[in-house]
């Protein structure tokens, strides 16, 4: 019985020591999150939902800033990419092609114009390159016929030409009849002449085909010329063939033009490309390539320009035609030819 009663008591004081102390345990966590809870405050100024490195700096007037430096960094790309779009390559040097069309509307007074010559009017106005309709020999025979009339002058300037039709060709700050010297008057033989009718017909098929006209309302006119372009300052103003024109102006008696070239960008010269000013300021770009050859309506819709050379020497031919046969002119054959004054 004692043992018993011993054991109750000794369970009894178990129990209360017990009761005691819960209440201490259970004050315990109350009071630290209390604590904690005022300790993160403290460290976030009363925000919980502040970034945890702290609020972003901040300054006077910041969102007018923020909006401007974002409207210059949109203007800077526009500008250039703006600036990279104005040039578009329309024919490399070192493509081959077989045909390149650009087509485009004519120009109203180019427009009425050609509707004056029934069978002469473009389906459609515009621009084509090609370099399978000369070939490498007929393109090298052309270049020699240049090369041998071209070096009996030359213009003080950059820019020297050879009209085989007339015989004119650039000496010093004028121009002579080089079939009256006694170098020039003998100068080509019938053989140089055929080659030049020869590629002449070729261009003319090519563009009356293009074109849509029929060639026998398309006649060759003047002025038709080899021409040699260096770096060498400007001698005279027509030493100047770097502005922007247009053809039908410069030449009353021109509606269809044609080049071609005689030597390579890149390799023969530098500079010197062929450039087309378009809608909005576009430039559509010409690289000559030897045996090339670029046909085009000739009023305002191919406003053009050649850039200045650079180095080197470049040598093109122009071949002009009219819808006008008043304007007509002949083959070349090395004679003397007396033109009415303009």
């Amino acid at each position: 019985m004692e043992s018993e009663t011993k054991a109750v008591k000794r369970h009894g004081k178990t129990s209360d020591t017990s009761k005691h102390r819960e209440p201490s345990d259970r004050k315990g966590p109350v009071k630290d999150s209390k604590s904690s809870d005022r300790d993160e405050s403290k460290q976030t100024g009363g925000n919980p939902t502040q970034p945890k490195f702290g609020p972003m700096p901040r300054f006077p007037h910041q969102r007018v800033w923020t909006r401007a430096i974002m409207i210059i960094a949109l203007l800077i790309v526009v500008y250039f990419t703006s600036k990279n779009g104005k040039e578009v390559p329309l024919a490399r040097q070192h493509e081959i092609l077989h045909q390149r069309k650009q087509l485009l509307d004519c120009s109203e007074s180019y427009q009425s114009e050609v509707e004056l010559y029934p069978g002469c009017v473009p389906e459609k106005c515009g621009r084509l390159i090609s370099d399978s309709l000369i070939t490498v020999g007929e393109a090298q025979a052309m270049l020699e016929i240049a090369k041998r009339g071209l070096n009996l002058g030359g213009s003080l300037g950059g820019a020297s030409i050879l009209d085989l039709h007339s015989g004119a060709l650039s000496v010093g700050r004028t121009f002579i009849n080089m079939y009256m010297t006694e170098k020039g008057k003998n100068i080509y033989r019938k053989s140089d002449f055929d080659t030049y009718k020869q590629v002449r017909i070729k261009i003319h098929r090519a563009v009356a085909q293009h074109f849509k006209i029929s060639p026998d309302v398309l006649y060759l006119t003047h002025p038709t010329f080899f021409s040699r372009l260096t770096n060498l300052p400007p001698g005279t103003e027509h030493d100047e063939y770097w502005h922007p024109h247009v053809d039908k102006d410069t030449y009353k008696s021109f509606h269809y033009t044609s080049l071609l070239y005689l030597s390579d960008y890149g390799d023969d010269f530098d500079g010197g490309r062929f450039i087309f000013i378009d809608k909005d300021n576009v430039n559509s770009t010409v690289e000559p390539r030897k045996g090339r050859v670029s046909m085009f309506t000739s009023g305002k819709e191919n406003t053009h320009f050649v850039e200045r050379v650079r180095s080197g020497t470049r040598f093109a031919m122009t071949i002009s035609f009219t819808c006008d046969p008043k304007h007509a002119i002949s083959d070349p054959n090395g004679k003397v030819i007396k033109r009415a004054p303009k």
